[in-house]
């Protein structure tokens, strides 16, 4: 179990400062494909669930920068990763939660830091003042017993709502910078029809 936020707060064995940088949320080599596709700043919000001024703001400040492509001045478009619009998902509801911009700042960079088999096991903890990540139920209950803990985020159920909402939303190939539509049962529905009529 490690912690990320105020160094001082009080933990139980085990529990240590997060160290992290701004490595990508899955290891290249567990998901080549993962910036194949990017999401540009309106998708990247209806999927996270946040306004575009909030996703503007945490681009400009640092605090989630789009991997894939930054805006280079106007008439640029920002692109997201699906990893990236995880963690806006994630610092989402942080803030909701009322814990402070530089404990999840420092959450924000451990998560970067981690590879994808890491991810989908963690679970996030926080008593306001502090970020935990737990990797198993024995340290969430843990946490939860020594007073640490008072919410906790499942990073992996966070992952999957994402991916259930962008298969709705419209992506573009990094490559060739074409539109995709997303996987709608309208469309699909259509593309029944579509092939029966042929």
């Amino acid at each position: 179990m490690r912690s990320s936020g105020d160094s001082t707060a009080g933990g139980g064995p085990g529990i240590s400062p997060v160290e992290g940088g701004p490595y990508p949320l899955y290891d290249s080599a567990a998901d080549p494909t993962t910036d194949a596709i990017g999401y540009r700043g309106p998708t990247a919000c209806a999927a996270a669930g946040i306004t575009y001024r909030q996703l503007d703001y945490w681009a400009r400040t640092g605090l989630v920068e789009p991997s894939v492509r930054p805006a280079y001045g106007s008439g640029t478009q920002r692109l997201y990763s699906f990893r990236d619009v995880v963690v806006l998902k994630i610092v989402k509801r942080f803030l909701d939660t009322g814990v402070a911009l530089q404990n999840i700042r420092a959450a924000v960079q451990h998560l970067r830091a981690r590879g994808f088999r890491d991810l989908e096991r963690m679970t996030l903890m926080s008593d306001g003042a502090t970020v935990y990540e737990c990797s198993s139920p024995d340290e969430v209950v843990d946490l939860l017993q020594g007073g640490q803990g008072v919410f906790g985020i499942a990073v992996g159920v966070v992952w999957r709502d994402v991916e259930a909402a962008l298969s709705q939303l419209h992506g573009e190939r990094v490559d060739t910078g074409e539109t995709l539509v997303g996987n709608n049962p309208a469309d699909e529905l259509a593309r029944r029809r579509r092939d029966r009529a042929v």
